[in-house]
């Protein structure tokens, strides 16, 4: 049988985990964030930093314990058993062809303030690039990706530098709102600009030393991502109102072109391409090994797991996730969409922290390279706050959202049983 090639460094591993990140929702959503959290807006991402932080630490150690491209399927399985872990793979592949949809919507968005085009078909056609690209190798994108990640950094950097001048012209702890309810609202739409560490574990058959570097490039890439962030909600504010960011189509384009003229704003709208372009191909690289993973495991057909004999991929998962996530471009409400996937995102966590706490009782001597620290007796602390913040954040989403996320969970219980 072909198997996927363990091929992938250390900081290839983390530049990709930066990648995903990076431009998942910082060029796509800041514009709605702002105009929900107002000039604190930067407070939100700090919130949401926290759950990433939170929660990406029990990914490392779930992840040195089981280095397995099935991820957050495996984890839930050997804490909770088979149907409750299909649920969970059921929505982490969900919420990552939502995800990578939406992002290439923001592809499609900052393609048209160049080019006066639609938004949909552009999205379309990166795609079905993307699709070819993730066919060709994991090598071959993730060498795209390390180029495509220092693009889009470089982009973020230039609006950090935009902004420090004006950095003491705004109040930046000013709430444009009558309570608080908006600076948490915001940081449950900006938790999908941290999207990505999690899929970081999904490249572990895939990577040399796993059960080491995988934890390393989750905590890595959390913290130079949040650093970046916490900067650029400071420079976006304090260039353009929360108001004007918030009706915008391509928010830090905008920036740019307030600060430094249209130039500016051309540069910026060229390198968010490169930047949504990035996350698509990763979260659909992620996603197609998570399938892959399911395959092998029997909980999903045993076509999925197929593996190209020449180029190493999953090819079948790749093609059917592709397809998916382009019939996803005509919703057309990114909000709606980004939303959703937040909430697939906070119940998975909620479930991920759950089974560390478990396994730390029913399986207490499994070795576990990496540790989450601050532990009273076997009971890990951080992953019980990961759980209520997650919980918390879940239920600050509008109660649409929640209605269609537990719709997610039913339809996935019902696949757990007829698969």
């Amino acid at each position: 049988m072909v198997k996927l090639k363990r091929s992938l460094s250390l900081w290839k591993v983390t530049i990709s985990g930066i990648g995903i990140i990076l431009g998942a929702g910082i060029y796509a959503l800041i514009g709605k964030a702002a105009f929900l959290a107002g000039n604190a807006m930067w407070i939100s991402f700090l919130i949401a930093a926290l759950v990433a932080v939170f929660s990406g630490l029990s990914f490392a150690e779930l992840s040195s314990m089981f280095p397995k491209s099935s991820a957050e399927y495996i984890y839930t399985k050997k804490a909770f058993g088979l149907k409750f872990a299909f649920l969970i793979g059921w929505l982490a592949i969900f919420g990552g062809i939502i995800s990578s949809s939406t992002v290439a919507s923001g592809f499609g968005g900052y393609f048209s303030s160049i080019f006066n085009t639609s938004i949909i078909v552009p999205a379309i056609i990166l795609l079905l690039i993307i699709c070819y690209l993730l066919f060709k190798g994991i090598n071959f994108s993730t060498n795209i990706a390390v180029v495509f990640t220092l693009i889009e950094a470089a982009g973020l950097i230039m609006i950090i530098f935009i902004g420090l001048p004006k950095f003491d012209m705004v109040n930046i702890n000013y709430f444009d709102m009558p309570s608080l309810s908006g600076l948490f609202t915001s940081a449950a739409l900006i938790f999908f600009a941290y999207m990505g560490f999690e899929d970081i574990v999904r490249l572990s058959e895939e990577t040399k030393k796993p059960k080491t570097n995988i934890p390393r490039a989750i905590i890595y890439s959390v913290i130079f991502t949040t650093i970046i962030y916490v900067l650029v909600a400071i420079s976006a504010v304090s260039v353009m109102s929360p108001e004007a960011l918030g009706v915008s189509n391509a928010p830090l384009s905008d920036v740019a072109q307030t600060a430094l003229g249209d130039n500016a704003s051309l540069i910026l709208a060229i390198i968010a391409l490169f930047a949504t372009a990035n996350t698509s191909l990763l979260l659909l690289l992620s996603t197609s090994r998570i399938i892959y993973g399911m395959s092998k495991s029997k909980s999903l057909p045993n076509i999925f797991s197929k593996v190209h004999k020449i180029n190493r991929t999953p090819w079948v998962s790749i093609i059917i996730i592709c397809l998916i996530s382009i019939s996803f471009l005509f919703f057309n409400d990114i909000l709606l969409v980004a939303n959703l996937t937040n909430f697939t995102l906070f119940f998975i966590f909620i479930v991920i922290n759950l089974s560390l706490i478990v396994l730390r009782y029913t399986k207490p001597n499994l070795k576990r390279p990496f540790k989450v620290p601050f532990n009273f007796g076997k009971f890990p602390i951080i992953p019980f706050f990961g759980i209520l913040v997650c919980l918390f954040l879940l239920f600050s989403m509008p109660i649409k959202i929640i209605l269609y996320g537990f719709l997610l969970i039913i339809i996935g219980l019902i696949f757990s049983f007829i698969f």
